[in-house]
């Protein structure tokens, strides 16, 4: 099992999660192109990584489909193939669902949770069914799977992923396309700073400030992604959930 020499994309690449993700699919062989709207953090990365040569990057925002079929065609033309695409990329705004004051937030999270998935999903799915083979994974959550106040819109976008990459599978398993979603608990990341309500933001970060040292880190999920693309052909992992051991929910 491994990720050398295979292609990987990865959105919302720059940090948190998928900056990890990049590096350590790097530090193991693997060649990787990083999306994100943050140019000045993938500029850093460029410089810092290992392997230079097998890195590149692409100002990507997932809401626009051009950009995302922009940054699979760069991996192709730059690497020759598509093994790997992690639609990564996320926000996380709070607040009760009747609020009107939140619909522009509301439409922010469908367009980037829901609609950034599937431009991933429709840049690579061709790519991969010329090549007999791909991975299509998923940043999911906990929040994909239990339902909890303020957070309703967030957790639906959630589930929609986890609906719309089954049903991927079922429709592509046989062109020799996986699929694979990581749903994660409590992880100490930069999300928080995508909650707009002080109130529930500040109550996020005080249950985090109390319990830090047993949150999960984004190596950890890291080591999970990298788990999840170093797999051989004939085994899929869906989904792989994961708590922090002091989680409640």
């Amino acid at each position: 099992m491994s990720v050398e020499n295979k292609v990987v994309v990865i959105t919302g690449g720059s940090s948190g999660m998928g900056e990890a993700t990049a590096k350590l699919a790097l530090t193991r062989g693997a060649k990787v192109v990083v999306g994100s709207r943050n140019e000045e953090k993938l500029e850093r990365m460029a410089d810092e990584v290992d392997h230079p040569e097998n890195f590149a990057y692409k100002l990507t925002d997932v809401t626009k489909k051009d950009q995302v079929q922009a940054l699979v065609d760069l991996a192709i033309d730059k690497f020759g193939k598509l093994d790997v695409i992690y639609n990564n990329a996320g926000i996380m705004p709070q607040g009760p669902v009747d609020d009107p004051n939140k619909l522009s937030e509301w439409q922010a999270i469908l367009d980037t949770n829901i609609m950034g998935v599937l431009n991933g999903i429709v840049a690579a799915v061709p790519q991969m069914k010329k090549q007999g083979h791909g991975l299509i994974m998923a940043t999911d959550s906990v929040a994909g799977h239990v339902v909890y106040p303020g957070s309703a819109v967030y957790n639906g976008s959630k589930y929609a992923v986890k609906a719309i990459m089954e049903g991927l599978r079922q429709e592509q398993h046989k062109n020799g396309i996986k699929t694979g979603v990581v749903s994660p608990g409590s992880v100490n990341t930069n999300l928080m700073s995508t909650i707009h309500d002080d109130t529930i933001r500040k109550g996020i970060e005080d249950t985090s400030n109390s319990t830090k040292n047993g949150w999960l880190s984004s190596d950890d999920i890291a080591e999970l992604a990298v788990f999840m693309m170093s797999q051989p052909e004939n085994v899929d992992i869906n989904e792989i959930l994961v708590r922090p051991t002091d989680q409640d929910i």
